[in-house]
């Protein structure tokens, strides 16, 4: 079994990564807090992404990296900032998302081609098309839908801007170093408590979704990034595969939302029907047979 490594070791899609994984290859974690203890048993490397010497350390006899470990939401953003603050919850210094989800993630890269890994795998965002968090007045600039990894993307926020920068810079190693390097792009992780809760606190649309109604389930989104690491051979060395579930997070069909509150995209909106995301997993299909198999529409009333 080779041994692959899952930095973010202790975060909530870590849990599901792992059951993917530790039944076929030797897991190890790579985080700065221990691990819970639905994976207290695997191994634990002690470390901080933002440490070059801790990223060295834990990537030694790797074979494959699933790169989980980010800041998920910029910590520049002052309203998310004050959002955080009222819960309770520890608000990061500013440009904490810069520093981990940019050079983090170099340190990562540049420790992992020294020690010879060969595949790198890691947990983008859709957030990277840059739907999320608009800063501007400016509407995000949809060309057409459902989105695809080809569509343009127009960040306006250092979460959005680091997800899409990480992409080019995995890309920038593959090309300068032949490392095989695939980035997914998942909206809305959600696990079996996170689908239950959106069956249940689910109402009629009021408004268009800055987030475009993405979502997808943890479990679904692991079983892509394996897929995608047993088939990194006959891959390309460096790709991006849109994670979404084929469903919306909404009651509505997707032609009703579009025709409701953004009618000027009915020109560009094709082949939507049903409950169809506006995020297309196509080519995940097409490349590594991807289809996702849940919807949180089993915990609506029947």
């Amino acid at each position: 079994m080779g041994k692959v490594l899952i930095t973010g070791g202790s975060g909530r899609f870590a849990k599901y990564m792992a059951q993917v994984l530790r039944d076929k290859y030797e897991v190890v974690l790579f985080s700065r807090t221990q691990p819970p203890k639905d994976r207290a048993d695997l191994p634990w490397v002690e470390g901080d992404l933002n440490s070059y010497d801790d990223c060295v350390k834990a990537v030694q006899g790797v074979e494959v990296i699933h790169h989980l470990g980010a800041v998920p939401w910029p910590s520049d953003h002052e309203a998310t900032r004050e959002r955080i603050a009222a819960a309770g919850r520890a608000v990061p210094p500013w440009d904490q998302t810069m520093k981990t989800n940019i050079m983090g993630t170099y340190y990562l890269m540049k420790a992992a081609v020294d020690a010879g890994v060969k595949t790198v795998v890691m947990t983008g965002s859709n957030c990277a098309f840059g739907h999320c968090w608009r800063r501007s007045d400016r509407p995000y600039p949809i060309q057409y839908l459902p989105l695809d990894e080809k569509h343009p993307s127009d960040c306006e926020v250092s979460y959005g801007w680091s997800k899409w920068a990480g992409e080019q810079m995995l890309a920038q190693f593959s090309r300068a170093f032949g490392i095989r390097t695939y980035v997914t792009r998942p909206a809305h992780i959600s696990d079996a408590e996170t689908r239950k809760r959106m069956a249940e606190n689910v109402k009629p649309a009021t408004q268009w979704s800055g987030g475009l109604w993405g979502w997808v389930a943890s479990e679904d989104l692991a079983d892509l990034q394996l897929l995608i690491q047993e088939a990194a051979d006959d891959l390309p060395v460096h790709d991006i595969f849109v994670g979404n579930n084929l469903d919306t997070e909404a009651l509505e069909p997707t032609m009703e939302l579009i025709e409701r509150f953004r009618p000027d995209l009915l020109p560009v909106s094709h082949g939507l029907s049903g409950h169809d995301a506006l995020f297309s997993p196509k080519h995940a299909y097409e490349m590594v047979g991807w289809v996702p198999a849940i919807t949180w529409r089993d915990y609506l009333p029947k």
